[in-house]
């Protein structure tokens, strides 16, 4: 596979009206199935799956450092963005304010999903009659149900993440650390540049655990998310709109793997 020199950038091959569909559709995929892992782990006593790998991080050490959710994601967020500046070779205030604004539609749909698959509740509407939220877990055949459900909620993240990661318009910064992982260092394969990307949470879990001496939000979906997470993008990448390529990809300025090398031809899982 032929590599591509210094500051040569995947180019936008879509219109930017294409794209912003494409990425608030990623957005809801990416919000409902954060949410169904969420769900399906309150819903099991005692609780079993945990929560997504990253999420799992910043919450033990945000209470590490006795800082509320907003601010544990916040601070960490920031941290983890100029690691991705450093990562490219130079700092880039638009990708640096797209990584925070991610954040806003994001946490207003993890909401909206919130809420309904609780309660059954919409915004304005209110509770709806059809629906009245994922029942608790009882018996057997239903915490198997809600297993599977959590791994499908994962599913739908990575499934979530390959498409935004394509459009490139925002991204979230773990996912943009992810991104430029997968194509400076590892030739495109998406499995291993999401486990790499997990050092800087695993970091964070050894310093929360050092400081507090417990680790909440660990479980059987964390640790599915963390063997396969990545491995299903790179499928999704391949199967998931196959037409759409990565758009205006900039992974530094150095010789590297450019997405556009990856697109032509199949992509690694």
């Amino acid at each position: 596979m032929a590599k591509k020199t210094a500051n040569r950038k995947a180019k936008r091959t879509i219109s930017m009206a294409a794209s912003i569909m494409f990425f608030i559709l990623s957005l809801i995929i990416n919000s409902a199935g954060n949410v169904l892992t969420l769900v399906t782990t309150a819903k099991i006593h005692p609780s079993f799956l945990g929560s997504a790998y990253w999420t799992a991080a910043e919450t033990n050490l945000g209470n590490a450092f006795h800082w509320n959710l907003f601010w544990a994601f916040l601070i960490l967020g920031v941290a983890i963005t100029i690691l991705n500046a450093f990562l490219v070779g130079h700092w880039d205030w638009g990708r640096a304010i797209g990584n925070v604004i991610f954040m806003v539609p994001f946490s207003a749909l993890i909401q909206v999903f919130d809420d309904f698959f609780m309660d059954g509740s919409l915004p304005v509407i209110g509770k709806v009659s059809f629906f009245a939220g994922f029942p608790e877990a009882k018996g057997w055949m239903m915490v198997v149900f809600y297993v599977l459900l959590n791994f499908f909620g994962v599913a739908l993240i990575a499934t979530a993440i390959s498409i935004y990661q394509r459009v490139n318009l925002v991204l979230h910064p773990a996912d943009d650390l992810m991104q430029i992982l997968r194509f400076k260092y590892f030739n495109g394969a998406a499995g291993k540049a999401m486990w790499a990307s997990y050092i800087p949470p695993t970091v964070m879990a050894v310093v929360a655990f050092a400081m507090t001496r417990q680790f909440t939000n660990l479980g059987l979906g964390t640790i599915f998310a963390f063997l396969f997470q990545g491995g299903i993008t790179g499928l999704a990448d391949k199967y998931v709109f196959p037409h759409l390529k990565h758009q205006a990809l900039d992974v530094g300025d150095d010789e590297s793997t450019v997405a556009e090398d990856i697109d032509e031809t199949d992509v690694k899982k």
